[in-house]
């Protein structure tokens, strides 16, 4: 689906932003993905405590029932520098997704004072969890024209971008966050929801479009409430979908969730979010690539095999979403991996590829057809997007 069509910025406005991001081109090796040509030439982003050395990880999930263990501790923050804490986060022990998110991101830090934890809060849906709902207001709540509560199909309500009492409140829960712990940003998910046609057909046009705008004056209030130092990843990209937000003021980072799963696995879907990575480097923006190991939580019958099993699988399948991901990887790219989104679903467990030296890359990915090959440091990559077959040989 393609995402409503909303208020385009100025071209002077295009222009300044490209100049003002000029100021945080990366310091690393460049690496301007040969064979993307439709990426535009641009700066990248300059994202504190990134490096080649290892695959460049990004953790993202949630414990909801106990506080993380000390050797949990310890893998996150001996792994990535980039960590998101999931809705309800440490929700039981801490009796808030706040407090839980907060008594993390302090331990964390402790052992890597570089890392970067962001507070996950949701911009399209009201979560439950958080201490902050205390405060909101029932007049937030995004209607129809005829009264009727919008709502996420899990049941949950959603809230109204387009008042801008809710944005003042919205951006205030996450700068207080940051404040009251050594927070590094914020993750905000669901934006494409806001931007697709169901959108539209429920609330109507000019309130659609109302409300993506509403969306993009409060990320960028949240981001400068945050300041320079702190991160706003944003939730996301699919194929040639939602690019529109790479243009949004206040982004410094966005996921592509998807990675090659939940109906965008053709191999023409995994070149297209490929080029997204320099097409987003261009605009001074970092992508978080989500790889999956050819299933999800949501897979019932899976889901009833022993851990053990769906680890193996997991570490057996890594080989082609990474390789896929080196090939495009810019400086302040990062790779996620598992198959959901809590601590049972194999992201706080070891995969030998995460821990070998890789190295800045020699060149830049060379393509032929969907065919690529690009060489770093310590490893040389292959992948065959047409047969989905791909080689890491560490050296």
């Amino acid at each position: 689906m393609k995402p409503t069509s909303i208020l385009d910025v100025s071209a002077v406005f295009s222009l300044l932003r490209m100049t003002l991001a000029c100021t945080f081109a990366a310091a690393t090796t460049p690496a301007s993905s040969a064979g993307l040509a439709e990426a535009p030439a641009g700066p990248t982003v300059r994202v504190p405590g990134f490096t080649w050395d290892r695959v460049p990880l990004n953790i993202h999930f949630g414990k909801r029932p106990a506080d993380l263990t000390d050797a949990e501790v310890e893998f996150v923050a001996r792994h990535s520098s980039l960590i998101a804490l999931e809705k309800s986060h440490g929700v039981t022990p801490h009796g808030s997704t706040e407090a839980g998110i907060a008594d993390s991101a302090r331990r964390i830090t402790q052992r890597n004072p570089a890392a970067k934890v962001l507070f996950y809060f949701n911009a399209f849906i009201n979560w439950s969890g958080y201490d902050a709902f205390k405060t909101y207001r029932p007049e937030w709540t995004l209607r129809s024209a005829s009264g009727e509560i919008i709502k996420h199909p899990s049941g949950t309500p959603r809230p109204d971008p387009s008042n801008a009492d809710f944005r003042e409140w919205w951006s205030d829960v996450v700068a207080n966050a940051n404040r009251s712990a050594p927070l590094g940003g914020v993750f905000i998910d669901a934006l494409p929801q806001a931007l697709t046609p169901a959108l539209a057909k429920q609330v109507g046009e000019e309130k659609a479009r109302d409300i993506v705008a509403g969306l993009r004056e409060m990320i960028n209030l949240t981001k400068r409430k945050l300041g320079p130092d702190r991160f706003v990843v944003a939730n996301g990209l699919r194929t040639t979908d939602f690019r529109e937000i790479l243009d949004w003021e206040g982004i410094d980072g966005v996921m592509i969730e998807h990675f090659g799963a939940f109906k965008t696995d053709s191999p023409t879907d995994i070149k297209t979010d490929l080029d997204s990575i320099a097409l987003a480097a261009a605009k001074g923006k970092f992508v978080v690539i989500k790889g999956w190991p050819g299933f999800n939580w949501l897979d019932k019958e899976m889901m009833q095999r022993p851990y053990a099993e769906l680890l193996r699988l997991a570490r057996e399948s890594l080989t082609f979403p990474l390789a896929c991901f080196l090939i495009a990887a810019q400086p302040g790219s990062h790779f996620c991996y598992s198959w959901g989104y809590t601590d049972t679903h194999g992201m706080l467990d070891a995969y030998a590829e995460f821990d070998r030296p890789l190295g800045p890359p020699k060149t830049d990915a060379v393509w032929t057809g969907l065919t690529a090959t690009r060489e770093f440091a310590h490893a040389s990559v292959w992948v065959d997007l047409t047969s989905k077959q791909a080689r890491i040989d560490w050296h």
